[in-house]
C-alpha cells in the first residue's frame, strides 16, 4: 500500500487538492491548483505521530511537507481548500499498513521545529500557569521576536490588533487610526483626563490619546515593545503625556483613572483570572471610570481548547472564550456594562492586510527572523483570517462603567460616540 492509497482510505469524498509522496504516489486531481508533496518519511512521521494541525504544521515548517501554487506568506487558498476536506477513522488493516511502511523509526516523533514553544511546565496547577514568570516567558515568545519583522507585517502603525474599516476600502492603516478613534470616542476621553492602557504594545493607544491631550500610562510585558514605543513617544514630542513601561499590569499602583483600555490582553490572562482581571480594573479606575475591552472571543462561551499548533507557536497559554462569559465576569465585579459590539469581519480584513505586508516583504522578513518563523506567521494569520470569515472565532468590544454609591455614571446619553 502507498502513501496516497492510505491518505485516500482516511478522506471522506474526493481531496479538492494533488497530493504527490516521495514514494511515487499521487491522489487528487491532476489540474488541482495546489499540490501538496511529502518529501520524505520524515514528513510522514510528523503526521502519523502528532495527528492534526500540529503535525501537518511541523512537516511544512521543516520543508518535509511543500505546497506549490501559493506563496508561504498568505497559505489562505490552500488552506480553505483543505478545510473542506472531512476525514474518517482509519481501519485497522490501514494502521497495520502505516506501521509497516514507516516501522519503529517512523513511528517515533521526530524532534520538531525550532519555531516550536515547550514551557518548562506543560501540566501545571491552574493557578501557576498564568504566574508573572510564565506569563512574561508566554509573551516573550511571542512578541520579542523582532521589532523590524513587525514593522515590515504591521506597517506604519505598528498595532498588532484588529483595525475597524470605516469603508470596505480604507486601508489598513487609515482603518487602524479609526480603531484608535473609536476606542478613544467610546471611553468619552478629553483633554486633561488620565488612561491607563494595560497590554499595550508598540503604544498606539497611548501615543493616540497623548496627542489629543489625555496622559496616559501603557504597560506591556514585552520589553522590546517597551523600548519601540518609548523611543516613538519621545520622537513625538509626547513625553509630557505619555509614559510605556515594561511591567506586568498588575504592577501598576496609580488609581484614579478617568478610563481604562485593554486591547488584546484578555486573551492572555486565563479565563479563570477573570474576576481577579477585571476587579483590578474597577480598582484602577474612579467613579464615572469606563473601561474597553477588546478581545477575541469564541462564539460561544463553552470551554474550548485553542489548539496545539497556536498554543506551541503562537499564544502559549493562550485562551478564549465568549462575549457572554466576559460580561458575565465584568457585571460580578461591580462593573455596568454599557455596550458591546462585535468586529469579526474587521479583523478576517485585518489579517489580510497583515499577509499582504508578509509576502510584499517577505525577503526581508525571512532575512530578519528566518523562513520557519516567516513561516509560522503567515500559516497563523491565513489560518486566523479564515476562522474569522467562517464565525469561529469573534472580535467583541465590551464598554462598562464604574458607578458612584447612587449607581451613577455621570455620562450623558447613549451612544455618545460614532461608529
Amino acid at each position: 500500500m502507498s502513501i496516497a492509497t492510505i491518505v485516500e482510505s482516511v478522506v471522506d469524498g474526493p481531496l479538492p487538492v494533488r497530493l504527490e509522496a516521495y514514494d511515487g504516489s499521487a491522489a487528487g486531481p491532476t489540474d488541482a491548483p495546489y499540490r501538496l508533496r511529502v518529501e520524505s518519511e520524515r514528513g510522514v512521521s510528523y503526521v502519523a505521530t502528532a495527528p492534526g494541525d500540529l503535525g501537518l504544521a511541523r512537516a511544512y515548517l521543516t520543508g518535509e511537507l511543500t505546497v506549490d501554487g501559493v506563496h508561504p506568506g498568505d497559505p489562505y487558498e490552500v488552506l480553505a481548500a483543505m478545510s473542506r476536506i472531512r476525514y474518517r477513522r482509519p481501519g485497522r488493516d490501514d494502521v497495520v499498513e502505516l506501521a509497516r511502511l514507516l516501522g519503529v523509526k517512523g513511528l517515533t516523533p521526530p524532534p520538531p521545529p525550532p519555531q516550536e514553544s515547550l514551557p518548562r511546565w506543560r501540566r501545571v496547577a491552574e493557578g501557576l500557569r498564568h504566574s508573572l514568570t510564565r506569563d512574561a516567558e508566554a509573551i516573550h515568545h511571542h512578541y520579542d521576536v523582532s521589532n523590524r519583522f513587525y514593522e515590515l507585517v504591521l506597517g506604519p502603525s505598528m498595532t498588532y490588533t484588529c483595525a475597524c474599516y470605516p469603508t470596505p476600502e480604507a486601508t489598513l492603516e487609515q482603518a487602524q487610526e479609526n480603531k484608535y478613534r473609536l476606542v478613544f470616542d467610546k471611553l468619552g476621553l478629553r483633554p486633561g483626563d488620565r488612561l491607563l492602557d494595560i497590554g499595550c504594545g508598540w503604544g498606539g493607544m497611548v501615543r493616540y490619546a497623548a496627542r489629543q491631550g489625555v496622559s496616559t500610562l501603557g504597560v506591556t510585558l514585552s520589553r522590546e515593545q517597551a523600548l519601540w514605543a518609548q523611543k516613538a513617544i519621545a520622537e513625538e514630542g509626547l513625553s509630557d503625556l505619555a509614559e510605556v513601561r515594561h511591567s506586568d499590569y498588575r504592577d501598576v499602583t496609580e488609581t484614579g483613572f478617568d478610563a481604562l483600555s485593554s486591547i488584546g490582553l484578555t486573551e492572555h490572562i486565563g479565563v479563570r483570572n477573570y474576576p481577579a482581571y477585571f476587579g483590578f480594573i474597577k480598582d484602577r479606575l474612579r467613579p464615572g471610570g469606563l473601561v474597553l475591552n477588546h478581545c477575541i472571543t469564541r462564539p460561544h462561551n463553552r470551554p474550548t481548547s485553542t489548539g496545539a499548533f497556536i498554543d506551541r507557536y503562537v499564544f502559549p497559554d493562550g485562551e478564549l472564550t465568549g462575549s457572554g462569559r466576559i460580561i458575565t465576569e465584568v457585571q460580578d465585579v461591580g462593573l455596568e456594562v454599557l455596550h458591546e459590539e462585535n468586529l469579526r469581519e474587521h479583523y478576517a480584513k485585518t489579517l489580510a492586510g497583515w499577509c499582504a505586508n508578509l509576502v510584499e516583504h517577505w525577503d526581508e522578513c525571512v532575512a530578519e527572523v528566518g523562513e520557519g518563523t516567516a513561516r509560522v506567521w503567515g500559516l497563523y494569520m491565513a489560518g486566523s483570517r479564515l476562522a474569522f470569515e467562517r464565525n469561529e472565532i469573534q472580535l467583541h468590544h465590551v464598554l462598562a462603567a464604574k458607578t458612584d454609591e447612587t449607581g451613577n455614571h455621570g455620562r450623558p446619553l447613549r451612544p455618545w460616540w460614532s461608529a
